[in-house]
């Protein structure tokens, strides 16, 4: 059971960081991502 989650959330996490390499419409938007994802890397560490 576990396994199957786990594969079904990989291809989803696949496909979100395909989706959205794909959207280069203006620098700014990647910039905020990586530093929301940062954000909530130090609060979660904590």
């Amino acid at each position: 059971m576990f396994l199957i989650l786990f594969v079904i959330f990989m291809l989803i996490m696949c496909y979100i960081g395909y989706d959205i390499s794909q959207r280069t419409t203006f620098p700014g938007s990647k910039g905020n991502l990586e530093q929301r994802i940062g954000n909530d890397l130090e609060k979660g560490g904590k």
